[in-house]
This record gives structure tokens, C-alpha cells and sequence, in this order.
């Protein structure tokens, strides 16, 4: 069985999710500490100026601690940031072909108040899947795993860097602002689901992994 290791993220990236569905299995990294400036807590989107950036607040802790453990980090809830990042999507994608068929599924995610970060992206991965129709099993790691994976675990845990990483050979899709901006690869999964839709799943069981 193919299985492939990889950080709950907010909503996660294309390339992110063409490795979920090219698996068989999931296994998240539940053990983890936290690290600032990754997919954890953002998500790139295609705005009317580009490249756009959603940013989750957290509630940051002791200076003279140094590390937290991911699944303890909060949610900072003073800056309305859900009412500010689900009008950020509306405004982006209210003209693609596919954000009415799937406003359903994803704005409770911006109405429900959440502690803690990994229970929210948890639930995004959740509601990705089921836009995507998606049935894969997964499953949670329940101590760090070091470099040394048992058999049949493929480590993609990189892939939550948000900067820093070679960018992916993705095929182009259509999107809402190409005609100013170009072509942007590689933005979060509701990019690809607001404007392919349904053929969204077919597309990521297709691009090449590296």
C-alpha cells in the first residue's frame, strides 16, 4: 500500500493534494512542533491584484519557551479573520465556474469558532475531500517519526514549507484572472476546485509527482 506522510494544512496546496490522491493512504504528522511561515497557517489564493495571501493568526506564547508542539497551537480569534478570509474568497471566486457548487461544503469552516489550529485543518482536509469525492482512508502518527519510515511511507512532509521549495511542473487550468496575471501554479486546492470543478480529482491523479 502506497502511503504517503504529510502536515494537516490550511486547505493545503495543489501539489500537496496531487500526492493525496495519487495515494492510497494517508498518515499525518500529528507530533510535530510548530513552525511558523508554512502551510499550516496560509493558503495562496488567485486575487484581482495576483497572487494573494490568507493568513490565520495564532496566539503566540512565551518567547522563553522555544517550542510548541502543533497540535497545542491556537487560534487567535480578535482579528475576524474567517468573516476577512471567506470575503477574500467570495472576491476572488464568485465569478468562477464552480464557487456556488461548493460554497456549501466550505462555509461553515469560516462560521465555526475554533480553538486550536490543528483541529481547523483537520477539518479543511475533510471538507477537500469531499468536494473532491474523494475516499481515502487516514490516519494519524501517534510519536515524531524520524527520518528512518517504516516500509511503504513516503515522506512529503516538506511540502508544508511554504517558501523555499522548487516549484512543481503542474499542467495549466483555466483561472478567473489569467488573462492579467498569467498562469499561477500551485495555489491552494479551492483554486483548482472553484475552476475545474468536478474534473478537479481527474487532474490531480494526473500530474507528475517528483
Amino acid at each position: 500500500m502506497k502511503t504517503v506522510l504529510l502536515h494537516p494544512a490550511y486547505f493545503g496546496s495543489i501539489f500537496q493534494y496531487s500526492h493525496i490522491a495519487q495515494a492510497e493512504e494517508v498518515l499525518f504528522e500529528n507530533e510535530d512542533n510548530y513552525q511558523k511561515q508554512t502551510y499550516r497557517t496560509r493558503q495562496y489564493i488567485y486575487g484581482a491584484n495576483g497572487s494573494l495571501l490568507l493568513n490565520i493568526p495564532i496566539k503566540h506564547i512565551d518567547s522563553k519557551i522555544n517550542k510548541q508542539k502543533y497540535r497545542d497551537v491556537k487560534i487567535e480569534q480578535q482579528f475576524n479573520w474567517q468573516t476577512i478570509h471567506w470575503r477574500s474568497l467570495e472576491a476572488a471566486y464568485r465569478t468562477s465556474p464552480f464557487f456556488e457548487f461548493y460554497e456549501d461544503e466550505l462555509i461553515h469552516l469560516y462560521r465555526k469558532e475554533y480553538k486550536f489550529l490543528l483541529d481547523f485543518n483537520y477539518d479543511c482536509f475533510q471538507a477537500g475531500i469531499d468536494c473532491l469525492q474523494l475516499e481515502i482512508p487516514y490516519q494519524k502518527t501517534t510519536e515524531y517519526l524520524t527520518e528512518t519510515l517504516p516500509e511503504g511511507i513516503i515522506d512529503q512532509r516538506k511540502l508544508i514549507n511554504a517558501k523555499g521549495q522548487k516549484k512543481p511542473l503542474l499542467e495549466n487550468y483555466k483561472q478567473v484572472f489569467e488573462e492579467k496575471h498569467g498562469f499561477l501554479p500551485n495555489l491552494s486546492i479551492l483554486d483548482l476546485l472553484f475552476n475545474e470543478g468536478p474534473n478537479s480529482l481527474n487532474y490531480l491523479e494526473n500530474q507528475k509527482l517528483e
